[in-house]
């Protein structure tokens, strides 16, 4: 049977030894019939990442400052630089949407000019300038709209909810911005259900709760201007100790707790056929894992099977060994994002590295 050019690539590209990617790897546990390989381990500081129309998948990076396209040949260069956090990537008409913290970005025709990259044009919607929790990942949902959150510029405060601690979208061209959802404290990472078209995504506890509290939010919105707690709340039952004013009951509880201090990023349905049939519509979940417990916790990929009404069914590990028994750190996983052959895709910012995790012979 004959390959497409990129799934080719994909493949042939996974089977070249790195040493240390290697050891990486070897690490790795995966649930009995799956296997997991190297994308590339040329992507400095890796973080979200987006398909273009061509094949092409671009990746955003935090501390770099530049934003990678890895071709379907297996050559990565650099398409953007001197941004600020560009975490977030989106593909949308032909065009290369990236975050920038204060403002979002856009590379036009993007893939038409891979080895002379465009100038990246600011779109007018200006974002708070604080750093922290400013970095963004942002996508484009099915109603065609730019979805861009803004995080709580502190650990817990209570800022004006129009412009921090929310989830925003705006038409492509930046017009027509609006607030979807409060009370978001910082997610990097949200997704539609491929049949609800309902919103999902990760939401990042507050710190100094202790170890065990408060935990990380899995999320859905099902009417915009929800309100998902905080800083009264965390985690559906917690007010919190400073800034509580609220009960906790007048909120949007999670769907799922994802553990304390977890750092759930990246999430994605899985609607390949790749996996067995009982992955079909499962999430996937990045955990970049904790940076203040005194025992770590996190550094993985958790798998959420839901009910058919979208309540949670069951959490469990996927991917682990990124963190070893002793407490060292081999990597941090990101972000998820499914191949075009039905492969799952993982990006770790330490390692600089993208994944692939398959089911069956490489």
């Amino acid at each position: 049977m004959r390959r497409p050019p990129l799934l080719f690539a994909l493949m042939s590209l996974a089977s070249l030894p790195t040493s240390a990617a290697d050891e990486i790897l070897d690490r790795i546990r995966l649930p009995e019939g799956f296997q997991i390989s190297l994308l590339s381990d040329q992507v400095p500081g890796a973080r979200a990442m987006a398909w273009g129309d061509k094949g092409t998948l671009f990746v955003g990076s935090m501390g770099a400052g530049k934003v990678y396209a890895v071709r379907a040949s297996g050559k990565v260069s650099e398409v953007a630089e001197n941004l600020q956090m560009p975490v977030g990537v989106a593909f949308h008409d032909g065009d290369l949407y990236v975050s920038a913290v204060s403002h979002v970005v856009v590379l036009r025709d993007i893939e038409n000019h891979l080895d002379s990259p465009p100038k990246p044009e600011a779109l007018p919607a200006q974002f708070p300038t604080e750093t922290a929790h400013g970095w963004k990942f942002i996508a484009f949902g099915p109603d065609g709209k730019l979805y861009v959150p803004v995080g709580a510029p502190c650990n817990i405060c209570r800022p004006d909810r129009e412009h921090y601690a929310n989830l925003q979208r705006m038409n492509p061209d930046g017009s027509g911005r609006e607030v979807v959802a409060y009370g978001v404290r910082n997610t990097v990472g949200f997704t539609w259900h491929p049949q609800t078209r309902q919103l999902w995504f990760t939401d990042n506890g507050r710190d100094m709760l202790g170890d065990d509290q408060p935990d990380d939010e899995l999320n859905k919105i099902s009417r915009v201007g929800e309100d998902f707690g905080f800083p009264d709340c965390h985690q559906g039952d917690i007010p919190d100790p400073e800034e509580g004013r609220t009960l906790c009951s007048a909120f949007t509880p999670p769907v799922a707790r994802l553990g304390p201090h977890v750092a759930a990023l990246g999430l994605r349905f899985y609607t390949g056929t790749q996996f067995p049939s009982e992955y079909r519509n499962n999430l996937f979940i990045a955990e970049h894992g904790s940076w203040n417990r005194s025992q770590k916790i996190g550094y993985r990929v958790a798998r959420v099977e839901l009910n058919e009404d979208g309540s949670l069914k069951r959490k469990s590990v996927f991917a682990e060994g990124w963190l070893d028994q002793g407490g060292k750190v081999h990597g941090r996983p990101v972000d998820v994002l499914m191949a075009p052959d039905g492969a799952l895709l993982v990006s770790d910012d330490q390692a600089g590295a993208i994944y692939r995790i398959r089911y069956g012979s490489p």
